[in-house]
């Protein structure tokens, strides 16, 4: 994630939630890293974000349904640069890791460029 964390949403970060506390270390004030409660619309998305091994990663969660296309995209304008190819993943079956009913995630490696297929096939 190349971006800093606008200034904004800093006032949206989840600071004092115990379950948060032990799976997050608390980032510093500006960190791009971290968990918030983002407003969209009339709804709080649940966003964690963070950088490790290589990648770039974003969840976005709601509590009672997966996100939209729409909202996993605000997501990304904020997380990360407009001109960004960000990924979301269907793996192998066998490979499925499911802790949250209602999350997705958004992914970006570092120092790798990703490919998008030719544009005539993905529409008219």
């Amino acid at each position: 994630m190349k971006k800093s964390l606008p200034q904004n949403l800093e006032k949206l970060r989840v600071l004092d939630n115990p379950i948060i506390n032990q799976l997050f270390v608390p980032q510093e004030t500006g960190s791009i890293e971290g968990v918030f409660e983002i407003p969209y619309g009339n709804k709080k998305l649940i966003v964690m974000s963070g950088c490790g091994d290589g990648w770039d990663h974003v969840s976005v969660s709601l509590r009672h349904r997966a996100p939209t296309w729409e909202e996993m995209c605000f997501i990304k304008n904020l997380f990360f640069e407009k001109d960004e190819l960000v990924l979301q993943f269907h793996p192998p079956e066998k490979d499925y890791i499911n802790c949250c009913k209602n999350c997705l995630h958004l992914w970006r490696p570092w120092n790798q460029d990703i490919k998008l297929p030719p544009k005539e096939m993905l529409a008219p």
